[in-house]
């Protein structure tokens, strides 16, 4: 059996493999274990849960309270927010755990679990395995006064809105834009189109009705067509695109032409460069960030930190080196300086502040990157681990790169949150990349296939 905990949590078919049971005992077992670390040590233990607008986050919510309640644990839900604002609320309040039930960019039928630490921080790596260790172990239940309590709160979202401003000091830094705002019919539909109206742009909002089905369906983050269509339509200065539970955000200028997170990590670091904030003057990405992204930067004199892809490794270089701004071309941007983890909301908020900051058109800002062509395959359907050791596999990427020469590169890796094998290649044309990236995917899918 593999690792339960993957990049991003714990992710899967809702009521499948992402249970009320799981949900309920992963909960438990994460009160276990931080209890014997000593993180409650001295007082009594309070979690902030949180979810996206899934229909199975219902339920999910329900079992994870229960748990954590049962283990002695008091409870703040905070019901349907961003992932940020988790993250948030659980630094904001002093609570020792942070829970947030969604799939992220994923469709409806998948859900999933995602544990903060005390300060709003990811967990480690040694405490998840921790408590993946420690499920369906026999316990001593609390009893009486030492079980916990639960209180649902209704101002979270208010109160992380007044936080979101707050990090624009200017009283309209928006003013005179017009956006479209796409909220995947997600955690961000109230919150997203309510910021920007508030800090002073003009808001059209699509996909932010949401029913616990819709989420993440053919809106959003990973489906840009229905945004391009409307900023075109109505003349808006620019588009925005995050994903189910909003820790991503996407941009579309107003020709239509995608900004994606290479653009605004540029975008971000220049203005960061230009007021003196950026640390070391350094940003840091994965490898998945485009050649023209790097490129860019250098020209710029900023030096690129670069990780492995997600943005928990991004997270931990920013921590461990103090910078400040870092993130992926996926869209989630993590600004140090304010959250501790990706932001939907807070990025757009950013980027669009220095659009009007600048007097510069969001084109004008984000052509300072020119991307080499880049094309992504997903295998799936394929031993994941068996990558690293098939011959044939690995004579297809040698052949490929000496092919590109040196113009483009590929890189193959293992999805650490579905079950798929991602092909990528850059070369010099959009051809040249499609026809390399297909055939290294028919290699994987000819001789990693399960049986």
């Amino acid at each position: 059996m593999g690792r339960l905990f993957g990049t991003d949590g714990v992710r899967g078919l809702a009521n499948a493999e992402v249970t009320a049971e799981l949900a309920l005992d992963l909960s438990v077992a994460a009160a276990r274990v931080l209890t014997e670390a000593g993180i409650f040590a001295g007082h009594r233990p309070m979690a902030v849960v949180g979810r996206d607008p899934r229909a199975s986050g219902e339920f999910l919510e329900s079992a994870v309270v229960a748990g954590l309640a049962s283990a002695g644990v008091d409870v703040r839900v905070v019901g349907v927010v961003p992932t940020p604002a988790v993250a948030w609320l659980t630094a904001e309040w002093g609570a020792d755990l942070g829970v947030m039930l969604s799939a992220s960019h994923n469709p409806m039928p998948d859900n999933g679990i995602k544990f903060f630490a005390r300060g709003g921080v990811k967990l480690a790596d040694d405490l998840e395995d921790a408590i993946e260790a420690r499920l369906a172990e026999e316990w001593r239940r609390p009893t009486g006064r030492e079980v916990g309590r639960v209180d649902r709160r209704d101002d979270a979202e208010l109160l992380y809105a007044e936080f979101l401003l707050g990090t624009v000091p200017d009283d309209a830094p928006l003013a005179g834009l017009r956006v479209v705002v796409d909220c995947a019919n997600g955690a961000a539909s109230e919150i997203a189109p309510r910021v920007l109206e508030r800090a002073g742009a003009q808001v059209i909002a699509i996909h932010d009705q949401p029913d616990g089905w819709n989420i993440n369906d053919a809106c959003g983050s990973t489906h840009l067509e229905d945004l391009i269509a409307e900023v075109l339509r109505t003349g808006a200065d620019a588009g925005i695109a995050h994903d189910g539970d909003a820790d991503r955000c996407l941009a579309v200028d107003a020709h239509g032409s995608v900004v994606d997170g290479d653009h605004i990590l540029a975008i971000l670091a220049t203005a960061l460069r230009d007021g003196q904030r950026l640390v070391e003057n350094t940003v840091v990405t994965t490898v998945m960030a485009n050649m023209g992204f790097k490129i860019a930067m250098e020209s710029a004199g900023i030096v690129v930190a670069e990780t492995a892809v997600g943005d928990r490794y991004v997270l931990e270089e920013m921590r461990d080196r103090g910078f400040v701004l870092g993130g992926e071309q996926s869209g989630h941007i993590v600004l140090s300086e304010f959250a501790t983890t990706g932001d939907g909301v807070l990025t757009a908020l950013q980027l669009l502040a220095q659009v009007a900051r600048s007097g510069r058109t969001l084109t004008e800002l984000a052509s300072a990157v020119e991307k080499l062509p880049q094309v992504l395959v997903n295998v799936g359907g394929v031993d994941k681990s068996a990558i690293s050791t098939s011959a044939a596999v690995q004579r297809a990427v040698l052949d490929a790169e000496k092919e590109l020469a040196g113009y483009g590169r590929v890189l193959l890796r293992p999805s650490g949150t579905e079950p798929v094998i991602r092909v990528m290649v850059e070369a010099a044309t959009s051809d040249d990349a499609e026809r390399l990236a297909g055939a290294i995917a028919a290699v994987v899918s000819a001789e990693l296939a399960l049986d």
